[in-house]
């Protein structure tokens, strides 16, 4: 299956949302490279970059279910690399 490199963004405007994000990460687990959270205080909020190597559809499915929850926006960027086929 092809795989592709993706950083998703994530502006978290509320704390309650918290528990569900980290539930909805651990899903996709397997597909995480990294990931690096920043608490901004001055603004009350926090950023959070998750960087994959998944197929286009799974990217697309955490970035959707991250994005409708509450307080939470969320941007995707690919890299310009071709896709490839996953290490088995």
């Amino acid at each position: 299956m092809d795989s592709r490199i993706a950083l998703i963004g994530i502006v978290v405007e509320n704390t309650d949302s918290v528990e569900k994000i980290n539930a909805i990460l651990h899903e996709y687990g397997e597909y995480i490279i990294g990931r690096m959270g920043v608490p901004y205080h001055k603004r009350h909020i926090s950023v959070i970059s998750v960087v994959m190597d998944a197929p286009n559809n799974v990217i697309s499915a955490l970035s959707g279910k991250l994005g409708m929850l509450p307080h939470v926006s969320t941007k995707t960027v690919y890299s310009k690399l071709p896709a490839s086929e996953a290490q088995q």
